[in-house]
């Protein structure tokens, strides 16, 4: 894991690193969000999760970028920055927010620190407070911000895939959490929107192939004369990525209840 070489200015604040689902489905409390990245990792579908226990989508971990340089991945390129959004919590709030987390970041996920890098434009950072100068936006690093991070020896950890076997699998999965493939196509969408160079080879090659897949089943569908919604279960379908990243975000809502029980990265 990188070194904990962090800013003193922020040593007594609790800071989260969101990578995954997190990125668009913020965790509650928080008075400051800043896009930017961690380094010595590399982001991978490799994590069960979203689904049924017979049939489990697929969700994000982090994996030490030096021991899956090790690994024989299909996908054998990775961007050194992993981009994401740091969130500070409020001091009084830590607790709560923890505790929330503990329950969102079950099933394979544990606890682990890495230094943050704030991004050099702080522009879409996000303050509840602007009139604060304690929450406005960072522009120095790095930050130690705790992170979940689902390790190769938890029993979900998937390992090296396919890549259009795991399309298919992410396509097809589905459970109390949502569709698998929503997970996919929002987190592309997030990072997209976090920088110019904030996007994911392995994530929008991914999205690619399920847009494929939708679009052949769709085709299918059509020649059987039916009409059923490929992508998703409550809009019209169209292979363009506008259409298909056009989701309406939720309000937040407190952990409780199964669909709130995913990684900090694995919430839709």
């Amino acid at each position: 894991m990188a070194a904990n070489t962090t800013n003193p200015a922020e040593a007594d604040e609790f800071w989260l690193f969101g990578y995954g689902s997190l990125i668009w489905k913020p965790p509650p409390h928080f008075d400051k969000r800043i896009p930017g990245w961690v380094t010595g990792y590399v982001r991978r579908f490799w994590q069960d999760h979203r689904g049924t226990p017979e049939a489990p989508g697929r969700v994000v971990t982090l994996i030490e970028r030096s021991y899956w340089e090790q690994l024989t991945d299909h996908h054998d390129s990775a961007p050194e920055k992993v981009w994401g959004v740091a969130y500070r919590i409020k001091a009084d709030k830590v607790d709560e927010v923890k505790e929330y987390l503990d329950i969102r970041e079950i099933n394979g996920y544990t606890i682990h620190y890495t230094p943050f890098h704030p991004a050099a434009s702080t522009s879409v950072s996000i303050c509840l407070d602007p009139a604060d100068p304690s929450v406005m936006p960072t522009s120095h690093g790095p930050i130690r911000t705790l992170v979940y991070i689902g390790t190769p020896d938890n029993a979900q950890f998937v390992g090296p895939q396919d890549p259009q076997a795991l399309a298919e699998h992410i396509y097809h999965s589905e459970g109390p959490s949502g569709l698998n493939r929503d997970y996919l196509l929002e987190l592309e969408k997030a990072l997209d929107a976090l920088s110019p160079d904030s996007g994911d080879e392995h994530v929008t090659d991914l999205s690619n192939r399920v847009r494929a897949i939708a679009a052949a089943r769709e085709e299918e569908q059509k020649a059987a004369g039916q009409t059923d919604n490929i992508l998703r279960a409550h809009t019209p379908v169209n292979v363009s990525p506008e259409l298909l990243h056009h989701h309406h975000h939720e309000a937040f809502r407190r952990a409780g209840s199964i669909d709130e029980q995913e990684e900090t990265e694995k919430t839709f």
